[in-house]
């Protein structure tokens, strides 16, 4: 890891692929989750490229029983 590397879990925003290996939720439905929900604060787009907001994503996870 260079000095230049934040860890994953002190990342402000995570892509898909971070985020699935993180939260341990599937690259298809977090794709899905975030093109459902392109409004919500938890998710920008820089581009065409989704970043999740990883400590709002957290707060949602919190609140739901099933993804």
């Amino acid at each position: 890891m260079n000095n230049t590397d934040v860890p994953i879990w002190e990342r402000y925003t995570l892509t898909i692929e971070e985020a699935s290996k993180y939260f341990r939720i599937g690259e298809k439905k977090l794709r899905r989750l975030a093109e459902e929900n392109r409004d919500s604060n938890w998710v920008i787009m820089n581009g065409n490229r989704v970043q999740i907001k990883r400590k709002l994503f957290e707060k949602i996870i919190d609140t739901m029983d099933v993804i």
